[in-house]
């Protein structure tokens, strides 16, 4: 299926800050549909890649003969080839300062890059993600009705609300497992040949190393890195030992805290902040991580079938990585203000694995991967809505059947979300 096919979540977020912005920036890894999207959103407006040539030599030549030739309707490609570009596109902006919807620009993460930003264009360009392919994306199906209940506050009838509306299921348990195993990222998702999918992530893997990395950070270790995000990918899930990890590819703590920021900045890796607001005192604060597609994650543990996959040692802190990335994924999709995300856990070993917070309030949500979950399996998630007087809780899990576990705990399969 070719990309152009395929509906984006983040398609009506991009024209609703387009109304607000002169200017809209799509980040993301590579490859994950950045240009595609906005190709889509105007299919009218003028296209340059900055990593082509010709297009390259032509805008930074000479900057004011460009905007005056394109002074709107503009897409620019791989921003952070220049990032001069963000302080040219200030003047452009400022001249006609009411004029909204006239520029798009896509870029892979970079330092230079995020600081041109900072210095030339706050409060003039509108920031937003693009993730790999989100499920519903996949199997074309709308959002699922379960981000309805961030629009507002949550509350004791959220829990009605949810059995209510989620009574069908977005797409076969089959296809979340399917999903599970290869990830999202467009083009070797919708093959559907497996040989394909794994020569792609391999010159993925690669390229990221290779060209990516030693483009974006030249002074790295390129040796030491590949062997880092080698060995992260069995973290995944999981508070990263730091020292550990360093003295195992022979590096100090903060080059693995540096290699860490790298992995986030660049979108493959994720890095969750602890929770810090519950009345708990003994929380335990150190962030904890995962990549954030599992396809590449499980080519980079050597996973290449759904049995491995079941049958893994990980499968459920992988799994638990894959649901809070899709409900961030959703989340980022929506017209939500205001909200974050954290997982809490405290030294006497109480966990919740993920805590949102916004406008809509506080809502903790526990994942299992079994297809049932029993109520002496959360005991921790309803300390944490006991001592936190919170409405109501939610446990993910590979069940069937949307149900209420307790008065204030209601479980939903991960087809819904």
């Amino acid at each position: 299926m070719d990309m152009g096919y395929i509906k984006r979540n983040l398609q009506a977020k991009i024209d609703a800050l387009l109304k607000i912005f002169p200017a809209v920036l799509i980040l993301g890894a590579r490859q994950t549909g950045k240009t595609t999207l906005a190709k889509v959103c105007r299919p009218e407006w003028r296209y340059f890649d900055l990593e082509k040539g010709s297009d390259y030599d032509f805008i930074t030549s000479d900057y004011d003969f460009f905007f005056r030739e394109y002074p709107q309707q503009l897409i620019i490609d791989e921003a952070q080839e220049t990032p001069q570009i963000f302080k040219e596109l200030r003047g452009v902006i400022d001249s006609s300062r009411r004029k909204k919807n006239r520029f798009m620009l896509t870029g892979s993460s970079s330092p230079k890059l995020l600081s041109a930003i900072s210095d030339s264009l706050a409060g003039r360009i509108g920031i937003i993600e693009v993730g790999t392919l989100k499920g519903n994306e996949i199997y074309a199906q709308p959002i699922p009705d379960f981000y309805q209940i961030f629009l507002q506050d949550i509350n004791a009838s959220t829990l009605d609300f949810l059995k209510l509306t989620l009574a069908t299921s977005q797409h076969k348990h089959q296809d979340s497992l399917n999903h599970l195993l290869k990830g999202g990222y467009p083009e070797p998702v919708l093959q559907s040949s497996d040989d394909f999918f794994y020569a792609w992530m391999e010159n993925y893997h690669k390229t990221y190393i290779s060209t990516d990395i030693r483009r974006l950070y030249p002074r790295l270790d390129e040796v030491k890195y590949r062997r880092f995000i080698s060995m992260l990918a069995s973290l995944s899930g999981t508070i990263v030992n730091k020292a550990q990890l360093g003295r195992s590819i022979d590096v100090s703590e903060m080059s693995i805290r540096d290699y860490l920021d790298i992995a986030h900045n660049t979108y493959i890796w994720r890095n969750i902040p602890s929770y810090e607001g519950s009345v708990a005192k003994s929380i335990v604060k150190m962030p904890k991580g995962y990549f954030r597609d599992s396809g590449l994650l499980h080519y980079l543990l050597n996973i290449t079938s759904r049995e491995q996959m079941l049958k893994s040692p990980n499968v459920g802190q992988n799994f638990e990585s894959f649901v809070i990335e899709e409900i961030i994924k959703g989340l980022q999709s929506c017209s939500v203000k205001k909200w974050d995300y954290y997982y809490y856990r405290t030294r006497n070993g109480a966990e919740v694995d993920l805590i949102l917070e916004g406008s809509f309030g506080i809502l903790p949500i526990e994942i299992k991967f079994g297809t049932s979950t029993r109520l002496k399996q959360l005991t921790s998630l309803n300390k944490f809505i006991e001592e936190n007087q919170l409405p109501m809780g939610i446990v993910i899990n590979n069940s069937q059947e949307i149900k209420r576990l307790n008065n204030k705990i209601i479980q939903i399969p991960v087809n819904c979300v």
